[in-house]
C-alpha cells in the first residue's frame, strides 16, 4: 500500500511539473526589474527559441536616464554575427567599430545602428514581449 501511496504521489508532483513547465514555456512577455539597469551599464540575454536559433538582444539605460534595448544586431553588419560591446556611453559594433549613443538607442533605426527592440517600462519593471524578440530573428538565424 505505501508503494501505490508513493507512486501516486510522484505522479501527481510529475504533472504539476509539467503543466509549470507548460505555463513557462507559452510566456508572451519577459520581465526584468528597472533597478537592474540602474548601472548604465548593457546587460546582453539571450532568447532560445524553439527551433534553436538564440536571439541575442540588451537592454541599457541611457545617458538621459531612458531604459532602451535594442537586438545585439544591425541591419548591415549582422552576417558577421558580432554585436556590440559597451565603451563609456556609446554602444561599439564589433565588426565595423560605428559608435552609437546610449541615448539614440531606439531613436535612429536603420544601418549600422543597433535593431530597435520594443519594450516598455511600468510598475519598476521593463517589459518586452516575446512577439518582439521574434522579430529579430532574422539576425541570428543563420541555418540558411
Amino acid at each position: 500500500m505505501f508503494t501505490r501511496i508513493t507512486s501516486a504521489f510522484m505522479l501527481a508532483i510529475l504533472c504539476c511539473l509539467v503543466a509549470v513547465a507548460t505555463l513557462a514555456a507559452a510566456a508572451t512577455q519577459i520581465t526584468y526589474p528597472e533597478k537592474t539597469f540602474a548601472d548604465g551599464k548593457a546587460h546582453h540575454f539571450t532568447y532560445k527559441t524553439d527551433d534553436g536559433v538564440a536571439i541575442r538582444y540588451f537592454i541599457i539605460k541611457s545617458s538621459d536616464g531612458v531604459i532602451r534595448a535594442a537586438f545585439d544586431a544591425c541591419d548591415v553588419c549582422w552576417p558577421e554575427n558580432k554585436g556590440y560591446t559597451q565603451k563609456g556611453d556609446v554602444m561599439v559594433c564589433n565588426n565595423c567599430g560605428r559608435r552609437f549613443p546610449s541615448a539614440r538607442i531606439n531613436e535612429v533605426h536603420g544601418g549600422c545602428n543597433p535593431a530597435p527592440l520594443k519594450r516598455k517600462v511600468e510598475q519598476g519593471n521593463v517589459i518586452i514581449q516575446v512577439a518582439d524578440i521574434f522579430q529579430g530573428k532574422r539576425y541570428f538565424d543563420f541555418r540558411r
